[in-house]
């Protein structure tokens, strides 16, 4: 493919796209002047990066082959010893979130223009670190490297809710830190692990290597207990609304919309494909979390009067739905489960990026501060009910095609399951619509409110694309169905074989 007179294809498109983020902070470091300049000078720049970093992510979007379930845009170099490399590609699972990631940023970019006032430069480099940690997270295809980005991703999100955040965002911060830190580290031992019993921490490579049933076990819950804290799963959960809170609009954005992917997409990634008996013989305690998770967080959010803790724990929820749409092992299943992580980062994005927009008017955030806002904001009355709706799974928007494909999936599996799951479709109406009723209907009563603004252009910008995309993706799913397929069929096919295998080796034993 030529872009732009330059032949694309001889290019480590990959790279480039990983690392660009990463230039621009360096760039933004080297800023002087006076602050006002700096500050202005240093929001225009990460603008500019994340805008670039999203549009040549849509050449891998272009250039993504849909047919193969092989991993696409490779580059291998030897890096640390010859069994260690510097190794990334992609695939229809990882692709998604790459493109997610680079669509969100530029828009945190601009919901930080006004609000953020203090140490702008630093704040603007943090995002640009992330957004490097985000895509080199989906991108690598060596262990070592993915780990190296996974546990990088922590320290710019710790600055950003630590130094920009609310009055209790030093216990938020911590909390955050130590809960996702001290899963990694069990996930490192895993690794360390690995590696000794294959020689390699080539992704690739260990998805084809068959590890002892006993250690698969004692792997599989090392993982768990990173990827579990990093969803959050039920009941390692608690730093989640805490950090909600406290972050600025925008780090709550790639927390919810990105960040908690990280855990979804180490199941698919790493679990399922390498250690396809452990997942197997844990798949009943997950379905068991999952369940508990969807229940027990619609339940606290109905009881929320913080409006971020409310949207908090309903990514809480929506999450339970993604982990019991991976673990039925069925196409419906796993699709669903991955169009509802893409979509839940857009809809839960949007709806934090709601709050924002209201927090940076009135400075709080307690719902019963408000009330009667569709007589002066209508514009956001509106976006805000299309959010809200998608939120909830109404058709017509993304929220329900995720929705409705792990319910399918789990049907298959086990209606028990499902009839239990399908009542945080119910109780997701419930918190949601009582979240809208009362802040936007009702008469405005409250002095304050009385002046406040409706959405402007810069506001309009950041919400409208979410809009779009929400109902697009809504009416018509097939752009991301049919980039998961392969990958997906390819993954099914891959854990059938192995569980096959196993069970015909311990036939063979017996006899």
């Amino acid at each position: 493919m030529v872009f732009i007179g330059v032949d694309m294809t001889s290019w480590p498109i990959l790279s480039i796209i990983t690392f660009l983020p990463l230039v621009g902070a360096a760039f933004i470091l080297f800023i002087r002047g006076d602050e006002k300049t700096v500050a202005r000078n240093a929001k225009y720049l990460a603008l500019w990066t994340t805008i670039i970093t999203f549009i040549l992510s849509l050449i891998l979007w272009l250039r993504f082959d849909k047919s193969t379930a092989e991993f696409q845009f490779v580059e291998k170099t030897s890096w640390l010893s010859e069994n260690i490399s510097y190794h990334m590609g992609i695939d229809g699972i990882s692709l998604l979130f790459i493109i997610l990631s680079t669509f969100l940023m530029p828009i945190c970019i601009l919901a930080s223009w006004v609000s953020i006032k203090s140490r702008v430069k630093e704040y603007m480099i943090a995002f640009l670190v992330i957004e490097t940690a985000m895509i080199g997270v989906f991108s690598a295809l060596d262990f070592l490297v993915f780990y190296i980005f996974f546990e990088g991703g922590l320290i710019p999100m710790f600055l950003i809710i630590g130094i920009w955040g609310g009055s209790n965002r030093i216990y938020a911060t911590f909390k955050f830190f130590l809960y996702t830190l001290i899963g990694s580290l069990l996930m490192l031992v895993a690794v360390i692990v690995m590696y000794f019993q294959a020689g390699t921490t080539d992704i690739p490579s260990l998805m084809a290597f068959n590890f002892d049933f006993t250690l698969q076990k004692w792997l599989w819950i090392a993982f768990f207990a990173s990827f579990a804290v990093k969803i959050p799963m039920w009941p390692v959960h608690t730093w989640l609304p805490d950090a909600h809170v406290e972050a600025p609009t925008a780090g709550s954005v790639i927390l919810a919309a990105v960040l908690l992917k990280m855990g979804a997409y180490g199941f698919l990634r790493f679990s399922i494909p390498m250690l396809p008996n452990a997942t197997e013989y844990f798949t009943p305690l997950v379905f068991v979390l999952s369940v508990i998770a969807i229940i027990y967080a619609s339940f606290v959010a109905l009881r929320q009067v913080d409006m971020k803790k409310l949207v908090a724990y309903s990514s809480i929820a929506h999450m339970g739905f993604v982990t019991l749409g991976i673990f039925t092992f069925t196409q419906q299943g796993i699709e669903g489960g991955l169009f509802q992580m893409i979509s839940h980062g857009l809809i839960s994005g949007a709806l934090f990026l709601c709050v924002g927009v209201i927090y940076d008017r009135m400075h709080t955030r307690l719902i019963d501060n408000y009330g009667g806002l569709v007589n002066r904001m209508p514009k956001y009355a509106f976006l805000f009910l299309l959010f809200t709706l998608a939120n909830v799974g109404l058709p017509g928007t993304s929220g329900f095609i995720g929705e409705f494909l792990v319910l399918v999936g789990i049907f298959k599996i086990n209606i028990w399951v499902a009839v239990f799951a399908t009542t945080g479709v119910v109780l997701s109406a419930a918190y949601a619509l009582s979240l809208y009723r009362r802040v936007i209907f009702g008469d405005l009563i409250k002095l304050e409110l009385k002046e406040i603004l409706d959405l402007n252009k810069r506001e309009v910008l950041i919400l409208l694309p979410l809009a779009i995309a929400i109902i697009t993706f809504g009416i018509y799913p097939e752009p991301l169905l049919s980039v998961m397929h392969s990958s997906v069929e390819n993954l099914i096919y891959q854990n059938s074989l192995a569980l096959d295998l196993t069970i015909n080796q311990n036939f063979a034993g017996n006899r």
